[in-house]
């Protein structure tokens, strides 16, 4: 099947299991920093604020913009080069700085090149924010194809 190209999303984006699971926010939110700490558990980065999306099937999948791929930003460090994941589909985004319910039932949708993809609110906070996003991604992201 022929994929449908469309414009770059704003997020750092990273590979777990196959999907991705994406972090968008306003600037200093701690996107980098998730996506940094999930990647330390084992997740593989896609692209630290930006990705392009194209459209394969019923799945929007998220790969690395050529000019930034494989660099992720270290605040006050420096940018690092990682390895990059092969572009995945995207299961999840996860919203910093937006108010977010304790115990959210279920996750909103946004409509992405036709497909709808749950939208999260997400506060990273102090306590365990890589283990709770990948709970987000258990339990609110679409299903592997």
């Amino acid at each position: 099947m022929q994929q449908q190209q469309s414009p770059i999303m704003q997020a750092s984006v990273v590979a777990i299991g196959g999907r991705a699971l994406a972090i968008e926010g306003p600037p200093g939110s701690g996107k980098s920093s998730l996506a940094l700490a999930l990647i330390d558990r084992g997740a593989q980065l896609i692209g630290d604020d930006a990705v392009m999306l194209s459209r394969d099937g019923e799945a929007v999948m998220a790969g690395p913009p050529p000019n930034i791929a494989g660099l992720i930003e270290v605040r006050g460090v420096a940018l690092i080069e990682l390895p990059i994941a092969p572009p995945s589909p995207l299961a999840l985004i996860l919203t910093l700085g937006a108010e977010c319910e304790r115990l959210p039932k279920a996750a909103l949708q946004r409509e992405i090149l036709g497909v709808l993809v749950p939208c999260l609110s997400f506060s990273p906070g102090s306590i365990a924010p890589a283990i709770r996003a990948e709970w987000a991604l258990a339990r609110h992201g679409l299903a592997a194809s």
